[in-house]
C-alpha cells in the first residue's frame, strides 16, 4: 500500500456521520483501523490506491456501528434463536434446542461458543461494541452458567486472541441476577475480585451492576403507584433500605467504577438517581447510570440531567411489556411509562437498548419502536451509537464517523433519507466493520 493510500474506501452513497452538526457525506476512506477521510467523493477518492478496495455504495446509505448498551451476550448465545419474550408471549415457534430453564453452560468451551455465536448475530445485525450487563462472582452458582466470573475470564481469554468481533464493555455483579445484594457483598466483592484486565479496544471492565428493584408486570418494582393489593413493591437490596442502595453506589464510585442500576419504579429510579448525583464532582467522571427507568417520574429525569446521570433504556421491553404494566398499576400508569421524549427534553443523556435475549437484538426494530414513542429518527440513531459511546467513556474515539475515529461502521441495504422509520427492520445490513476489518457481508 501507497504511504496516505485509504484501505477501504466507500463512495456513491449517503454517510450518516452523527457528528455534532449532523453533517452528511457522500464518500468515506479507511485506513489502519481509522477513519482517513469523510466528505465529497473528491475529497476522498485520490485516496485510491492500487490495493485500495473500492466499495460503490449505489445510494447506500452508512453508520457508525450500533453500541447496544444493555445487551447479555453470554445468554444470548446460549439462547438463541429464542427470545424471553416471544415465549412469554407464545408467539414465537417452539424451538426445542433452546429452553430458557434448561440453559447451563458448565464449561469455559461453552460459554465461549455462546459469546461467539453472539458476535456473530451481531455482526449481521450492525452491532459493533455492546455492553454485557452483570457478570461475577454474586451469579457463580447461578442456574444457567451464562453470568458468573468464569464467563468474564472467558470474554478476557478471547479478547487476547483477538476472536471477539465486537467492541465489549462489562459491568460486575456482586449479588444475584434479579435478587438480593447486600453492602456487606459488594464491599467484599471490590475488594477480594480481580477482573480481567483490559484488552484495548476490546474489552473492558468498567463498572458495577446493581439491583435495585425488580419489575412492575410481577409487583416487584417500587413504584409510586399503588399495585392492586395496595401494596408498592421494594428495593431488593438489604432491607429494602435507600441508604443501603447509596452506600452501595458510593462505595462502587469510591473504587472508580461506573454504577449501572436496574431501577424500573418511580420510586427506586428516585432513590437510585439521588443516590448517583451525591457523587457528582466527586473524583473521576465515571458515567452513572439507571438502567430502564420504566416509571421515572418527571422530578428525577431533571435530577439526571442536572448530575449527568444516563438513562439506558428498552423501547421493545416497552412494547412487549404494555399490557402487563396496565394489568399491575393501571392504564395511567401505562401512558406515563418508558418516558423516551421526556428524558430528551429534560436533557438526559439517552441510550436505547435490546436487553437481547428478552427482546431482539435487532436495532433496526428499536429504532422503529422508538420513534413511534415520538422520537426523531436522529434522536434513536444517536441513542444507538453517540450517546453508547458517552456510556462508555470512550466517546473520543468511536461513536460517530470521523476523521481519527475508530473505523466501525455499517452500511444498510438502502437509503435512509428514503426509508420510513416503520420500515427500517425491512432494510438489510449488507455490510459491518469493525476497526478497519470487514466481520460481515452479504450483497455489497
Amino acid at each position: 500500500m501507497l504511504p496516505n493510500r485509504a484501505d477501504t474506501v466507500f463512495t456513491g452513497g449517503t454517510v450518516h456521520t452523527l457528528d455534532a452538526t449532523g453533517r452528511l457525506a457522500r464518500a468515506l476512506a479507511v485506513r489502519g483501523g481509522r477513519i482517513a477521510a469523510v466528505g465529497a467523493e473528491a475529497e476522498v477518492t485520490p485516496l485510491i490506491g492500487p490495493r485500495t478496495r473500492v466499495i460503490a455504495l449505489d445510494g447506500r446509505s452508512v453508520l457508525p456501528g450500533v453500541n447496544d448498551s444493555h445487551l447479555h451476550g453470554v445468554w444470548l448465545g446460549a439462547l438463541w434463536p429464542d427470545l424471553l419474550m416471544d415465549r412469554l408471549t407464545r408467539s414465537a415457534p417452539d424451538h426445542s434446542e433452546a429452553r430458557p430453564a434448561e440453559i447451563r453452560l458448565t464449561t469455559g468451551e461453552q460459554r465461549r461458543a455462546a459469546i461467539l455465536r453472539t458476535g456473530r448475530i451481531l455482526a449481521g445485525l450492525g452491532i459493533t461494541s455492546y455492553t454485557e450487563p452483570g457478570l461475577g462472582p454474586g451469579e457463580d452458582e447461578g442456574p444457567t452458567g451464562c453470568f458468573g466470573a468464569a464467563a468474564l475470564r472467558d470474554y478476557a481469554t478471547l479478547a487476547e486472541e483477538g476472536r471477539l468481533t465486537a467492541r465489549v464493555t462489562a459491568l460486575m455483579l456482586f449479588g444475584e441476577l434479579d435478587g438480593p445484594s447486600s453492602v456487606a457483598g459488594l464491599r467484599e466483592g471490590l475488594r477480594t475480585f480481580r477482573p480481567p484486565a483490559e484488552v484495548p479496544g476490546r474489552l473492558r471492565v468498567a463498572g458495577v451492576k446493581i439491583f435495585a428493584d425488580g419489575i412492575p408486570p410481577m409487583g416487584t418494582a417500587w413504584t409510586d403507584q399503588p399495585y392492586g393489593d395496595g401494596g408498592h413493591g421494594g428495593l431488593l437490596v438489604e432491607g429494602s433500605s435507600p441508604e443501603a442502595l447509596a452506600e452501595m453506589i458510593a462505595l462502587t464510585h469510591e473504587a472508580g467504577y461506573q454504577a449501572g442500576v436496574h431501577a424500573t419504579g418511580g420510586r427506586a429510579v428516585r432513590a437510585a438517581a439521588a443516590a448517583m448525583a451525591k457523587t457528582a464532582g466527586k473524583g473521576r467522571d465515571l458515567r452513572h447510570y439507571i438502567i430502564h427507568g420504566d416509571l421515572a417520574a418527571p422530578d428525577t429525569l431533571a435530577v439526571m440531567a442536572r448530575a449527568g446521570i444516563g438513562l439506558t433504556t428498552q423501547p421493545g421491553i416497552a412494547v412487549a411489556t404494555a399490557d402487563m404494566l396496565a394489568a399491575a398499576l393501571g392504564p395511567e400508569a401505562l401512558r406515563r411509562a418508558w418516558p423516551l421524549r421526556e428524558a430528551l427534553a429534560a436533557g438526559v443523556r439517552l441510550c436505547l437498548s435490546s436487553d437481547a435475549p428478552v427482546v431482539t437484538p435487532d436495532w433496526r426494530l428499536t429504532v422503529a419502536q422508538a420513534t413511534a414513542r415520538g422520537l426523531t429518527l436522529d434522536a434513536a440513531l444517536r441513542a444507538c451509537t453517540v450517546v453508547p459511546a458517552w456510556q462508555d467513556g470512550a466517546e473520543g474515539w468511536k461513536g460517530t464517523l470521523e476523521p481519527g475515529k475508530a473505523a466501525d461502521l455499517c452500511v444498510l441495504g438502502g437509503s435512509l433519507r428514503e426509508v420510513e422509520p416503520a420500515a427500517l427492520p425491512e432494510v438489510p445490513v449488507v455490510l459491518t466493520m469493525v476497526d478497519g476489518r470487514i466481520v460481515h457481508e452479504a450483497g455489497v
